[in-house]
């Protein structure tokens, strides 16, 4: 089993790396100065115990390798407003022996979010969930950054939309083998919503000057909106609890010096000036949820719309005081 993984940053850029280290064979998928950094000086993956270079091979397009063989695992963890050029890209790719990776080769979706698998499912026969718990740092190029030890991240996997299989097993049997733990559920999307939940904090982080004022009551204003959403849509999602108990003390968070932990994914997308950020399938599908059903969700709604102008304009993160944010909000 080779493992292709499409968007080579924090997520990507951590588990592609940790694979390698494992003895998989690994190859990664970036683009710019990040896909430069990578083909001449390889990945380096900086962890609480050290930092290691890996000669990883690392390509712009499938076309670079050829044709696929069969048992390759493709590993989707471009932001999703990136999904679907992504596996029209992909899907595309002929394999060994005939027909396209859309019908031959298995992709897995390692990013924030619920729509993606969706979105997969329309080009992929074959889907698989993956629920990201990784705190990592990618604003370098050909740098990544895993924060928490003794294991990297909790990657809990399944069959999109319920269910398992062998090679979803294979796949967490791997990551258990190269510092993450990685359940297999069949439930996989419960856990993505309950992750959905904790990544409308995203936006916060990102927008605001948390400094002298921690804003918790914006916090949990945002979060008690996606509550209401994902219950009156009927939509199962697991608690804080739960998670809690599998994290257990597998995923402490690390200081490393030289390597702070400043924010999450969005938060690094506006501090690389990307002009582009998931907010939409972050708080945007709170908003989305709430239309279709009846909840008004204005703390989603306009945090959605002030990312959004954030990364068009390419500000800085962080220049926001809650008080104003407050304001806005009446």
């Amino acid at each position: 089993m080779r493992f292709i993984i499409i968007g080579a940053g924090a997520v990507g850029g951590v588990i592609g790396g940790r694979l390698a280290q494992g003895g998989n064979e690994v190859v990664l998928v970036a683009r710019g100065a990040h896909l430069t950094a990578l083909r001449e000086n390889g990945l380096r993956l900086v962890t609480p115990s050290g930092t290691a270079t890996l000669a990883v091979p690392a390509i712009a397009d499938p076309a670079e390798l050829g044709e696929l063989r069969a048992d390759d695992l493709l590993v989707l963890a471009v932001k999703s407003q990136d999904t679907m050029a992504a596996v029209a890209q992909w899907g595309r790719a002929p394999v060994a022996g005939g027909g396209t990776a859309a019908d031959r080769v298995a992709l897995v979706c390692a990013q924030n979010g619920v729509e993606n698998e969706r979105v997969a499912q329309r080009v992929f026969r074959t889907v698989y969930g993956l629920c990201v718990w990784l705190p990592a740092t990618h604003v370098e190029p050909g740098i990544v950054v895993a924060h928490t030890a003794p294991m990297s991240g909790i990657l809990t996997l399944g069959r999109y939309p319920h269910g398992s299989d062998s090679v979803i097993g294979e796949f967490g049997k791997r990551l258990a083998a190269s510092n993450f733990d990685a359940p297999v559920v069949d439930d996989v999307m419960r856990w993505k919503y309950g992750k959905l939940l904790n990544n409308l904090g995203n936006a916060l982080l990102a927008l605001l000057d948390t400094s002298t004022d921690p804003a918790a009551d914006l916090w949990q204003a945002c979060r008690a909106e996606g509550e209401a959403v994902l219950n009156k849509a009927g939509i199962a999602y697991n608690t804080e609890a739960e998670r809690q108990a599998v994290q257990g003390d597998r995923m402490r968070m690390q200081s490393i010096e030289g390597a702070a932990r400043n924010g999450g994914s969005t938060w690094q997308s506006l501090a690389r000036e990307t002009g582009s950020v998931e907010t939409d399938y972050l708080n945007g599908e709170i908003a989305l949820l709430g239309r279709l059903h009846g909840i008004a969700t204005p703390v989603n709604d306009l945090l959605q719309r002030l990312v959004t102008e954030h990364a068009l304009a390419r500000r800085r993160p962080g220049d926001l005081p809650p008080s104003r944010l407050r304001a806005m909000l009446g």
